[in-house]
């Protein structure tokens, strides 16, 4: 488990989580984010709501001020390592 004090829980997946209302939240992923500011659309999974927002100039859109750039990535299978 990985807390980020300005964003997500992050977690090793499998997981559940209880809801306040009793309802069980699962993800098969292999690394979940889970929110803890409560802004998220997808809660309780994180959608970078947390992430402060500017505008660059006038009349352009908000923009996320800690948004990567767009990278191709690619993951490598470690198991036989």
């Amino acid at each position: 488990m990985s807390i980020d004090p300005q964003g997500p829980v992050l977690v090793e997946g499998p997981v559940e989580i209880v809801l306040e209302d009793g309802t069980i939240a699962r993800s098969e992923r292999f690394m979940v984010a889970i929110c803890t500011c409560r802004r998220s659309r997808t809660y309780p999974w994180c959608d970078t709501s947390h992430r402060p927002r500017e505008k660059s100039s006038p009349g352009d859109q908000v923009s996320d001020a800690r948004a990567p750039s767009p990278v191709r990535a690619t993951v490598q299978d470690r198991s036989c390592a």
